[in-house]
């Protein structure tokens, strides 16, 4: 098969927009040509994806993206020269018309990307959250609870590991969850405890409970419900977050322990510039990839401010900033005849 040709290479992300720290990759976003014969054949790619640092996509995909107005493919049409590694003349056909390709349809993208941030902030179950509340392995026990009317107690507050682990279990019938404990304090019976042996297994150990233990000595079974869902759940959880643990990125863990607000401060920067962005579009009628506040972008990502007053002012620019679209001369939507013709004729320069 024939190479594609890259009729566009540039660096992107925070080493354009200035935010970058010593930590920081270096990704890159391009735009290539595929050639006559897989254009028309199943051979056809939209994207090419080198590592997860580096993507192309295909110019047809490219110009349906701009036409969405999404924000990551709007950049590469106003990327400072200093991060364009390859520009072809192709691609200057779109460049010289990059200016019909902002439309009102900017302020959802930009700002729906925006909002989307600030969930992702303030998610309550991020990972690098869980920290604080001390995650830890806990077995089945810590899902049972005793039944007392109408009420029910954990199970663990209730008994000590050494009583659990010479009691049996037995299920009550057309009772999802619900068993019968029985406790042998004395061991006469030499119950083997409530957990399987096996650490994988999420199900409660079944025994067989002699007639004796009703005949002889007149006992009556402890009541336990087991939330076995909410046992899986945990167990699912605490596999992620071990394999969190391994490949989390260190320095933004680290941010966030350091400025403390349970708030990831990157997601806020992205949110902050945005809004920025957005509002630039349907006023300078341009999109400044470099940003001019780039510091103060960078103090929010080391919750250097008080990240609540970012949300709150961001919240209040949505409202500013989708009126100011409102009113603006800005198109609906790109003209799709103009998109048309760009996408032919570069079609037709590698024929």
């Amino acid at each position: 098969m024939k190479a594609p040709k890259y009729i566009f290479k540039t660096i992107v992300g925070s080493q354009a927009y200035g935010t970058n720290t010593d930590t920081s990759d270096v990704d890159y976003k391009g735009v290539f040509v595929q050639n006559p014969i897989e254009i028309l054949t199943f051979h056809y790619k939209e994207q090419i994806e080198v590592s997860k640092d580096e993507m192309y996509f295909e110019v047809r995909r490219f110009l349906q993206l701009l036409q969405s107005a999404n924000p990551t493919m709007l950049e590469l049409l106003f990327m400072p020269k200093e991060c364009v590694i390859i520009q072809e003349k192709e691609f200057d056909l779109i460049v010289t018309q990059r200016d019909k390709f902002l439309t009102k349809k900017c302020f959802q993208s930009f700002a729906g990307y925006a909002s989307a941030q600030i969930k992702k902030a303030k998610g309550l179950d991020k990972k690098m959250n869980w920290e604080k509340q001390k995650v830890e392995r806990k077995t089945p026990l810590h899902f049972c609870y005793v039944i007392e009317g109408v009420k029910s107690k954990p199970l663990l507050s209730e008994f000590s590991m050494e009583e659990l682990k010479q009691a049996g279990l037995s299920h009550i019938q057309n009772g999802t969850g619900l068993y019968g404990m029985f406790l042998d304090k004395n061991n006469v019976f030499q119950f083997k405890g409530l957990i399987n042996d096996d650490e994988t297994s999420t199900s409660l150990r079944i025994d067989s409970i002699p007639i004796e233990w009703y005949t002889e000595y007149n006992n009556q079974p402890i009541i336990v419900w087991y939330n076995k869902n909410g046992y899986e759940t945990h167990c699912k959880d605490y596999k992620e977050y071990q394999i969190w643990l391994e490949t989390r990125n260190t320095q933004r863990y680290v941010d966030i322990e350091g400025h403390q607000q349970q708030i990831d401060g990157k997601n806020l920067l992205h949110c902050r510039r945005l809004l920025d962005m957005a509002k630039e579009i349907v006023t300078d009628y341009t999109v400044h990839v470099r940003r001019p506040n780039a510091q103060a972008l960078l103090d929010i990502r080391k919750g250097k401010v008080n990240l609540e007053s970012i949300i709150l002012k961001a919240e209040e620019d949505l409202l500013e900033i989708e009126d100011l679209y409102k009113k603006s001369s800005l198109p609906e939507e790109v003209d799709w005849n103009l998109v048309n013709n760009i996408l032919e004729e570069i079609r037709l320069m590698n024929y």
